[in-house]
């Protein structure tokens, strides 16, 4: 009788994925807290979902497609990689050549066949999101977690990437650039990404230049992608799931260095094909109506982007006025980081003795507060730090009230139009002021 299935030593090295990390978290407190009498809704701060419905007129071509059911080249069918590049160069001037296209089944699809095909160690600026490091491990690559400053909101500066390559200029490596970023919701300006280019042509660094929330940037017509200013060496990575609401689509883009990529496209090609033959034939073919021109996507875009922009720096403004709290302003995307490290003595002292602590003591009763920390954030021990995901609300509601009376140009109506469809949020701000006042008179009980 066969008793023990033996698994691969490499599948020990990946963590659990903080969607089901989390996941697990909240049903072990609903179960603690019931056992108490405490019904326990939490603040959902955790998870980075975009709240709004999927542009119609993306689910309608869906719908045209669905009967379409053919295999479709590895590398993606023709026609969306045309709209794609086509897309790419009116948002960001990147070359619009198709040939330069991968349609990938997601960007964390894309990250991890990029990771296997090329060669170099992966510099990932810190704090991050978490899905880089497992992909990393499982694959055997060294990965270097690189600290950054709050002074600047965590970007990585060209003076810091020179500090951290002495001695190690002679081989590849893969830099991970993620803007706008994830957790911190900051954005590299184009005087960063310039200067940051200028080390990487000089030290044999490919960036791979993950943009997925590029087009939620807030002061979108500002926005610089690093294919820009240094063409010859970056994949820039993007893809329908959070500015077009379709996460569940997994559908990304890779556009690929202006460099001869021909071994690169063939290696891509080879692999996809090994590992799952095609991105789903239907959703590619209603992906073209996503990156095509398309006024009411066009529009889509601008009002998403507006709520965006008055949900993060509403709730942001909230966190701020949180004593002892440091937290950075968002440019774009739906997450803001909020250091607790100035509360660092007074956690210890509640037993919350390390960054990972910190999320379980946010949802502990009576607290009730989601979100991501430690591990997650690939935060080092006693570095006390959490991202704050601003999107539990009813987008659809957002969505159709902007729409009929956008809030004017000012702070005030824009704080009354977050309390009236954000309540939780707002609600969920209280509870971290809460928390932190709990904290600092010693009250913090792990239930």
């Amino acid at each position: 009788m066969l008793e023990n299935i033996l698994l691969e030593e490499n599948i020990a090295r990946i963590s659990m994925p903080e969607n089901l990390a989390l996941g697990l978290m909240v049903a072990k407190q609903h179960e603690k807290c019931a056992s108490i009498g405490c019904k326990f809704d939490y603040f959902g701060f955790a998870f980075g979902q975009s709240p709004f419905p999927i542009p119609p007129p993306l689910s309608l071509a869906l719908e045209n497609s669905a009967e379409k059911s053919g295999y479709a080249d590895a590398e993606g069918i023709f026609e969306l990689r045309k709209a794609a590049a086509h897309f790419n160069a009116r948002h960001f001037g990147l070359d619009p050549d198709p040939e330069l296209i991968i349609i990938g089944p997601g960007t964390k699809g894309l990250f991890f066949l990029l990771f296997s095909i090329l060669s170099g160690e992966i510099i990932i600026p810190v704090p991050s999101w978490i899905g880089y490091s497992p992909q990393a491990n499982f694959l055997g690559k060294k990965y270097h977690p690189l600290e950054t400053s709050p002074s600047n909101g965590y970007k990585l500066t060209a003076e810091n990437l020179e500090f951290f390559l002495k001695g190690r200029r002679d081989k590849q490596h893969l830099l991970i650039l993620n803007s706008p970023h994830n957790p911190t919701g900051q954005i590299y300006s184009k005087d960063e990404l310039s200067a940051l280019a200028s080390v990487c042509r000089k030290n044999r660094i490919i960036v791979l230049a993950d943009e997925i929330y590029a087009l939620t940037a807030f002061d979108f017509s500002n926005y610089t992608s690093m294919g820009t200013v240094y063409p010859e060496g970056t994949f820039v990575l993007n893809g329908l799931s959070k500015d077009r609401s379709a996460g569940g689509y997994r559908l990304g883009i890779c556009h690929l260095p202006d460099a001869d990529c021909s071994k690169i496209r063939q290696s891509l090609q080879k692999l996809a094909a090994t590992v799952y033959t095609n991105v789903t034939t239907p959703v590619q073919l209603a992906a073209v109506t996503a990156y095509s021109e398309n006024e009411e996507i066009a529009q889509y875009f601008t009002v998403t982007r507006e709520i965006h922009r008055i949900m993060g720096l509403a709730l942001s403004k909230m966190f701020t006025g949180i004593e002892e709290l440091q937290v950075t302003k968002p440019r774009g995307g739906f997450y803001f980081y909020v250091n607790f490290n100035d509360l660092k003595q007074d956690l210890i002292k509640c037993g919350v003795n390390n960054s990972n602590r910190l999320g379980k003591a946010l949802l502990s009763h009576p607290h009730h507060i989601a979100t991501v920390t430690g591990d997650s954030l690939l935060l080092p021990s006693n570095i006390f730090g959490a991202r704050i995901a601003y999107v539990d609300y009813n987008g659809r509601r957002a969505y159709e009230a902007f729409q009929e009376q956008p809030p004017g140009n000012n702070e005030d109506e824009e704080i009354a139009f977050v309390k009236k469809y954000a309540p939780l949020m707002v609600k969920g701000a209280g509870a971290v002021s809460d928390f932190v006042a709990a904290v600092k008179s010693g009250k913090v009980e792990m239930i």
